[in-house]
């Protein structure tokens, strides 16, 4: 079939948009969601499960806590609150951790590690996926359903100072806000002191019931100077002032209050080893969690490093704190320590409504949920829950109510973790089915373009697509068959939930006629390229021949072609995306080696003789041809007569030159050296030192 250039670029790219687009549909799973909406639940909570009696537990539990204050400071690493720097620059912090009432958790933040999928994990409970990087630029409000939502519709009057990214996500939330904005990277001083200034007198007040922090100092510090900057000590013992402030003003508090006071300190995210985040390093994941509150225990002197928990747990704990509904969409798990004190029938009351709020959104996201370990738990754990509600009431103290309570509370949470583990899993399932489908077709058309692009940039700039002779062809009926089965083997699988098994099957088929078709056309243009060949072993010397002869791919060329795919394949790894560089300078290097070797190959090992090749030169049948025939059985392959000519241009040149041609891809890989050295980037690497680091001092 032949075709215009024009058109069949417009086909190539059309394919092309089509491949990426299944891909894209396979990259970005599909959120875990609940089917009955964004809006808060309204429906009554589940009741507390009984066997042979009826338990008047129906309605949601009271708030543990009278007033909460959310400190978050932006990219608090862990390691400057329970490390080195806390003990030194956050005394009253480390004091609070190690012997204070509280309870700290090391939390986990899952990438991208940027502030507005991160408040938005908080808050909800859910895991944002990497499109939310883009929203984050210009945040929109925040419709899932989510902790700030509810404590509005259960009447909580909530305050807040801080990041505006929050006034944008909940815009009509708080009675009172003041946002500041966090792309002024420069400043680290007045964008804290916006948010301090309010403290003394909100504190003072009594008329709120959530106050909600964040300072943006501490992030800001880290994109100019990293972590390491003398700055960083100076922000957290600022940091550490206001915390001792705002839990001092707490405790005065409860004195006249019924309830207890929480103090909740966290961050949105990490910092890596340059100062920055959004990707997936230890630093830039790893935040610290202390919650602090009279409520709980003080420690003694056995101090033990802090659990590791979810960044998605505080949603579930600051609802059961507020006595608010779990938000639906929440993959998070209930802080069992904030509850530990509580009376046994209490315990079981929080964790049976998490898992509830758990196994109904593995319901609805997960086909086969039935058969998932975490529900088939959670159900014996409701069952043996309701045998110990009915022995609470017939009998209230004996060492088998006992017994059975804690056999209970080990069962939910179990029950817990594997739902919670399951529904991340979900989160993060990649379809690799539609990646693998637009994947080949992406490939294949790339392939078609590289065969076809001689021809088309020639002077009629029209080309011959093998498209007909294929269509007719036993390879292209295996491979529609082929990839039938398999579409039937990976649709029919029990774990199936690729985007590409549910599309219609005339979609499905006419995918797999396209890919078979577009194989078969490569076939088919590949073997018209190695017929259009000479054979290597075929002597040449008309000027026509010889022009072909040259264009065949040397070793450099292939090594090009196959480094520059390799470079661009390795770029769908999320860890060569941080480390990149790492894959070029490799093939750069190699390069220069090979130029290296190649320059000596031409230039000092080929002799000054004749190429040991005797031909004939006859007249065609018109004329106008040459035939050329083969003497010697043993007749020098081409590649030594392009070797003996460029010997020749060589020997020509002055010893000058002779020592630049030689000595440059030395020149280059040196050069190449000294620029891997001069900074260094990257992730894993930048930390180190450089002559970067050397011309600054």
């Amino acid at each position: 079939m032949r075709l215009g250039s024009g058109t069949f670029a417009v086909c190539c790219v059309a394919i092309e948009v089509l491949g990426v687009a299944i891909f894209l549909r396979g990259f970005f799973p599909a959120p875990v969601r609940s089917a009955s909406g964004t809006e808060p639940q309204a429906e009554l909570p589940a009741p507390e499960p009984s066997a042979g009696s009826s338990s008047n537990w129906t309605k949601l539990p009271p708030p543990l806590f009278s007033k909460v204050v959310l400190v978050l400071i932006d990219a608090l690493r862990d390691d400057f609150v329970f490390g080195s720097k806390g003990v030194k620059f956050m005394p009253y912090t480390t004091y609070l951790v190690e012997k204070g009432a509280s309870h700290s958790f090391v939390a986990e933040a899952k990438p991208p590690t940027v502030t507005m999928p991160r408040i938005k994990a908080l808050m909800t409970g859910s895991l944002p996926g990497f499109v939310d990087v883009i929203r984050n630029l210009n945040s929109p409000v925040l419709l899932e359903d989510n902790v700030i939502k509810q404590a509005k519709a259960a009447g909580k009057r909530m305050i807040f100072y801080g990041d505006e990214t929050w006034v944008k996500l909940f815009p009509k939330h708080f009675v009172e806000y003041d946002g500041t904005t966090s792309f002024f990277v420069s400043d680290y001083t007045e964008v804290d002191n916006n948010v301090t200034r309010h403290l003394e007198k909100v504190l003072k007040r009594e008329d709120w019931d959530v106050l909600v922090l964040h300072y943006l100092g501490l992030d800001h510090i880290g994109h100019l100077s990293g972590p390491n900057s003398p700055l960083i000590g100076h922000k957290l013992s600022e940091m550490d002032g206001v915390l001792m402030k705002i839990h001092m003003a707490l405790l005065s508090k409860e004195r006249a209050a019924t309830l207890p006071t929480l103090l909740v300190l966290c961050g949105d995210h990490g910092m890596s080893e340059t100062g920055s985040h959004g990707a997936s390093s230890l630093e830039e994941v790893s935040t610290p969690l202390v919650l602090v509150s009279s409520a709980f225990v003080r420690k003694s002197g056995d101090i033990r490093r802090p659990r590791h928990v979810q960044q998605t747990d505080l949603a579930a704990t600051l609802a059961i704190a507020l006595g608010l509904p779990i938000p639906k969409n929440s993959v998070g798990r209930l802080l069992f320590p904030i509850v530990e004190g509580k009376p046994m029938r209490e315990q079981l009351r929080f964790l049976h409504l998490n898992t509830v709020q758990l196994s109904k959104l593995l319901q609805e996201n997960v086909p086969l949920y039935e058969k998932d370990p975490g529900f088939e738990q959670f159900k014996m754990s409701e069952k043996m829950h309701g045998n110990w509600v009915r022995l609470y009431l017939e009998e209230n103290n004996s060492e088998v109510l006992l017994n059975l309570g804690t056999k209970v509370l080990r069962q939910y949470l179990d029950a817990l973790q594997i739902l919670s583990l399951s529904l991340s899993r979900q989160v993060a399932h990649y379809d690799i089915y539609s990646m693998a489908v637009g994947t080949t077709l992406v490939l294949e058309v790339l392939t078609l373009l590289l065969l076809s692009v001689p021809k088309a940039l020639g002077p009629a700039a029209e080309l011959d697509v093998p498209l007909s002779s294929p269509l007719f062809s036993l390879l292209f009926y295996l491979m529609l068959l082929v990839l039938s089965a398999v579409h039937v083997v990976v649709c029919t699988s029990a774990e199936s939930s690729c985007y590409f098994c549910s599309v219609s099957w005339l979609v499905a088929g006419g995918a797999m006629l396209l890919i078979s078709a577009l194989l078969c056309a490569i076939m088919s243009a590949l073997t018209k390229t190695g017929v259009s060949m000479k054979p290597r072993s075929q002597c040449v010397s008309s000027s026509q021949n010889l022009a072909s002869s040259n264009s065949k791919w040397s070793e450099l060329d292939l090594l090009i072609l196959l480094g520059t795919a390799g470079h661009v394949l390795s770029l769908g790894a999320s860890s060569f995306i941080e480390e990149e560089h790492q894959t070029w300078y490799f093939l750069v290097s190699t390069l220069c080696l090979a130029l290296c070797q190649e320059v000596c190959r031409n230039h000092l090992l080929s002799s000054d003789g004749d190429p040991q090749c005797s031909l004939h030169v006859e007249l065609g049948p018109k004329g106008d041809a040459l035939v050329l025939q083969d003497k010697a059985e043993g007749c020098a392959m081409l590649e030594a007569d392009r070797t003996h000519k460029t010997a020749s241009a060589f020997r020509q040149l002055g010893s000058v030159e002779r020592r630049m041609v030689l000595a440059s891809p030395w020149a280059v890989l040196c050069c190449c050296r000294l620029l891997r050295s001069l900074n260094q980037t990257g992730v894993q690497g930048a930390h180190r030192p450089d002559l970067g680091h050397w011309l600054t001092r």
